[in-house]
């Protein structure tokens, strides 16, 4: 079941299952892509308990051997929806037996969304109701429609970041997993305007850069006039639109988390960009999606 949230600037809906967002509309204008397995079936997934793939889809807690899918589970469970108003919703899934057979953590995620003007902030929240520590990733995977998309045109628009000078990226190397070890550098033109082909993800896959190198991505028409902005304080950002396909939008999204290291077969808690959560503790993180 889908529950819509609107105010005099924007109407979204969002989807039980998932938590998902489904569209974010302005002016009868869709921003979010609807969603098509010729390129990629899904709109925006919350990723969680893991951001990417796991190493060979296994990981390890204490010692024993789990096996799970790329970005995790929670995307393919029907959320409940624990409150709604005209501007905003929030949903709550909690761990089962079923959860804890691939991921053994006992834990409560909360997903909120909630509109404030042209913007729409989307609120992440973990809890860890256990007497253990818990380890875990969050992130979002929002695919936004190009503006005055194109087929046949190569240019897609331009990204402008928060910042211009010194930005690195990791790339994914073998089954979706990265060499950390090696840094290459993202050139931005001295306008501050980094510009989008439909070739752009051919050669890299996902740009993905670490260290909150940045904390706002915003999305540019071909003109040059504002689409849209994502602001977040996750350490790390991966911008993707799958490759070979000259597919139609593209991925902003913020993570607390990333894949594994290629190869890594360490414990699970000791995985870059790991979040600890002490019994009784909760983890709250806001991003915000804005529409110009």
């Amino acid at each position: 079941m889908n529950y819509t949230i609107k105010n005099d600037k924007l109407t979204v809906e969002i989807s039980d299952l998932g938590a998902e967002m489904m569209s974010i509309k302005k002016d009868n204008c869709e921003y979010l892509w609807q969603g098509d397995s010729a390129y990629w079936g899904r709109r925006s997934p919350v990723l969680f308990p893991i951001v990417g793939s796991v190493w060979e889809k296994l990981y390890r807690v204490d010692g024993k051997v789990y096996e799970l899918g790329q970005h995790g589970f929670a995307r393919d469970m029907n959320f409940e929806k624990v409150s709604g108003s005209d501007t905003e919703v929030r949903y709550r899934l909690v761990s089962n037996d079923e959860t804890l057979a691939k991921y053994p953590y006992p834990f409560v995620l909360e997903i909120a969304y909630r509109l404030n003007d042209n913007r729409l902030d989307v609120v992440w929240e973990v809890y860890n109701p256990s007497d253990k520590e818990m380890y875990f990733q969050i992130g979002a995977h929002p695919a936004f429609n190009y503006p005055d998309y194109a087929p046949d045109a190569k240019e897609r628009g331009f990204f402008v970041f928060d910042r211009t000078e010194g930005l690195e990226c990791v790339r994914i190397k073998e089954k979706g997993c990265v060499d950390a070890s090696v840094r290459y550098p993202l050139e931005i033109p001295e306008d501050g305007r980094m510009p989008i082909a439909s070739d752009t993800f051919d050669k890299i896959d996902t740009i993905m850069m670490e260290d909150s190198q940045v904390s706002e991505v915003k999305m540019l028409r071909a003109d040059g006039t504002p689409w849209l902005a994502l602001a977040f304080d996750a350490p790390v950002v991966g911008i993707w639109s799958p490759p070979h396909k000259v597919a139609p939008f593209i991925c902003i999204e913020p993570w607390y988390g990333r894949c594994d290291r290629v190869g890594y077969e360490g414990e699970y808690k000791d995985k870059d960009w790991m979040n600890r959560l002490a019994p009784g503790e909760r983890f709250s993180s806001v991003y915000t999606i804005e529409i110009f």
